[in-house]
């Protein structure tokens, strides 16, 4: 990076930091710090919500991930990640019938209603994991912007990044979030139409929405993969499903239902830089974003870092709130420690502060962020029978448990390489991830069913698992 690109790089950081924090809103009680509420008591508005879902999952991983993919298989690789965006409306709907059915005012009392406190347990481990990583692997996606992994500038802009977007994320909690996720998500959608602006003219239109082939080892292996996981996915990402208890219930399905189509629109047009990528013959290594960039100049390269920047920053700011919720609210009450009251904002500024540096731990150690949707979303594979099928229970600890550890088995067996070879789908690069999905839904989707069936078999009352209290 030269003088003129360290200058501008730097600059806007340092911009962005400073406007972030000035805008911002201050909370003034737990209230507006944790549920997002003005200081007056009333809900997020339903564009300020649908801005902030939208935003707050367009990952700067995902972005980098959509791009890559499109280098490799062309529309259908975009098409296959930007899938993933539509479960965003499966969430919503799932959450909408929770809120009207069972009166649930968050996904872990609904847990522990219907499935027992050891169930609520495990799932916000899942929950807890899924928000660790988060930290890292969009604050080493801005880092790679200023330098190579090793380099000084490297961790040095990724814990800029990191203090910035604290800094406004202990002012106002999730108010703050929110609020900062607007201006963030006009922030990506002019500077997306800015990379745009300069890839479209070099190619015909027809051929960079064209290219590819819809072919199981070409990609559709992938968005076979995405279809079946957005089912599971979205209910483990509390930056999501903490937005689906903070408005009345009709209100928040119609924003998440257009920011999820928003977001599909958005992440696939983003996936044509890759694309440009493939057809221009551009060396993506791992990051077409940034290559294409480079290819395209340092205006090109600039905008494709405000994008990552803004990005990242709606991720990681959700993070951080989401975090200072399930350990300063959710887990208390879990363990019967507290009571209707909120915690003091001390408490969740005190989380954020921890995690935002022992979240950074991983990116030091250099861990590869590229796998981390599709590898996630298999280990949580059990939670679509749970979220999908509740209706048919009203109290079962054993058909989560069975659903939920199964799914997780098989995500750490496929992990580590133990997965049986003739459970691929396919002779594509995801041809065993579609496989595990696959047959494992059916696998996760039997275990919840089957203490259902044997209770009505054999229509007598046998006890939970150990911490839990009840009939089947």
């Amino acid at each position: 990076m030269n003088a003129t690109e360290g200058t501008l790089f730097w600059g806007f950081l340092m911009v962005y930091g400073v406007v972030m924090y000035a805008l911002s809103p201050k909370s003034k009680n737990a209230n507006s710090f944790y549920k997002g509420a003005d200081d007056q008591g009333n809900p997020v508005g339903q564009w300020s919500l649908t801005a902030s879902i939208f935003i707050s999952w367009i990952f700067a991983k995902s972005v980098t991930n959509a791009a890559n993919l499109g280098a490799s298989y062309g529309v259908v690789g975009g098409l296959a990640y930007a899938s993933y965006w539509l479960s965003i409306p499966v969430a919503g709907y799932v959450i909408y019938l929770i809120r009207t059915q069972t009166g649930a005012r968050s996904l872990q009392e609904f847990l522990t209603s219907r499935f027992g406190r050891l169930a609520s347990l495990a799932f916000a481990a899942a929950i807890l994991i899924r928000l660790y990583n988060e930290v890292w692997s969009n604050t080493a996606v801005v880092g790679g912007y200023f330098g190579l992994p090793g380099e000084w500038e490297y961790y040095a802009a990724a814990m800029v990044f990191t203090a910035f977007t604290l800094a406004y994320s202990l002012k106002g909690g999730l108010r703050s979030s929110i609020f900062t996720d607007v201006i963030q998500a006009f922030v990506f959608v002019f500077f997306v139409g800015a990379v745009l602006f300069l890839i479209i003219p070099g190619n015909e239109t027809s051929a960079l929405l064209s290219n590819g082939e819809f072919r199981l080892e070409s990609g559709v292996d992938l968005l076979l993969v995405a279809l079946l996981q957005m089912f599971s996915y979205p209910f483990h990402d509390p930056v999501l499903t903490d937005r689906g208890f903070v408005n009345k219930e009709k209100t928040m399905l119609k924003s998440f239902v257009v920011a999820g189509l928003l977001g599909f629109v958005a992440v696939f047009i983003f996936s044509l830089v890759g694309v440009h990528a493939r057809l221009n013959g551009i060396e993506v290594m791992g990051n077409a974003p940034a290559a294409v960039g480079q290819s395209l100049g340092l205006a090109a390269l600039f905008f494709m870092s405000v994008v990552m920047m803004t990005s990242a920053g709606s991720t990681l700011d959700s993070t951080f709130t989401s975090l200072a919720k399930s350990l300063a609210v959710d887990l208390p009450k879990l363990a019967r420690r507290a009571g209707g009251k909120l915690p003091s904002i001390r408490a969740g500024a005190a989380v954020m502060v921890v995690f935002a540096f022992v979240g950074n731990i991983p990116m030091f150690a250099g861990t590869d962020i590229l796998t981390a949707t599709t590898i996630s979303g298999t280990m949580v594979m059990g939670l679509a029978p749970v979220f999908l099928f509740y209706g048919f229970t009203r109290w079962s600890p054993w058909s989560f448990h069975l659903s939920f550890w199964t799914g997780l088995g098989l995500g750490v067996l496929l992990t580590v390489g133990l997965v049986p070879e003739s459970w691929a789908i396919g002779e594509g690069k995801y041809a065993m991830l579609l496989g595990v999905n696959a047959w494992g839904i059916l696998i996760c989707t039997t275990g919840f069913f089957v203490p259902l069936l044997v209770r009505r078999l054999a229509n007598v009352v046998v006890p939970g698992p150990k911490g839990d209290s009840g009939a089947w």
